[in-house]
């Protein structure tokens, strides 16, 4: 399966970035466009978590609710968007400026990848260790990694989101970060016009 964008990672700002590409799905630069997300990767450090300090969620949610709640909008609100659960990512290779997605089950080629996993180690997908740094945001004793990026961007198609993208562990903020690289992918998908996606009654 060929993607145009492809998400490794389910967690707050995955699946975030994935709620903001889908919901661009009426809009003729997105109308044709193959988007996919690898939902399982490691167990969720937002598994644990209760919330209490998140704008519009109830207090006392849990993490484990949210992960639910989140596939199950993905899937009523934007079909179209490929759910692909229980595969692990081995490795991400770039191709001819495009990339190909190795999983424990299958093999994917993306136009774009975002990776959009948790900060901790080990980090095991091969194709990216010469990206891996320490993480610049968090407990040096906790010994954390991230991707070098700029802006969220690796180098060219290829982006990171999150806590991976050097981002503190704040639910608020890893999904401010995944919404913030859809948004810059649809501007590329939109010829460069900056573009962003409001939901209007």
């Amino acid at each position: 399966m060929v993607f145009d964008t492809l998400i490794i990672g389910g967690g707050v700002s995955g699946m975030q970035c994935a709620l903001v590409l889908g919901s661009a799905k009426t809009k003729a630069f997105a109308l044709d466009k193959n988007i996919g997300i690898i939902m399982h990767q490691r167990t969720s450090h937002l598994e644990n978590a209760i919330f209490n300090n998140v704008l519009g969620l109830a207090p006392g949610t849990t993490g484990k609710d949210i992960l639910k709640q989140g596939k199950e909008q993905l899937t009523s609100m934007y079909r179209h968007i490929s759910q692909i659960e229980s595969e692990k990512v081995l490795s991400v290779t770039e191709i001819e400026g495009s990339y190909k997605v190795t999983t424990n089950k299958n093999v994917y080629d993306s136009k774009l990848v975002i990776i959009a996993l948790n900060y901790a180690k080990p980090f095991t997908i091969k194709g990216l260790e010469e990206f891996i740094i320490p993480h610049k945001k968090s407990n040096a004793a906790k010994d954390r990694i991230q991707l070098k990026n700029t802006n969220h961007l690796i180098k060219t198609n290829l982006y990171c989101c999150g806590t991976i993208a050097g981002w503190r562990s704040q639910f608020a903020i890893a999904a401010g970060s995944g919404a913030s690289v859809a948004t810059d992918i649809l501007t590329l998908w939109n010829d460069g016009n900056h573009t962003k996606i409001h939901d209007k009654a």
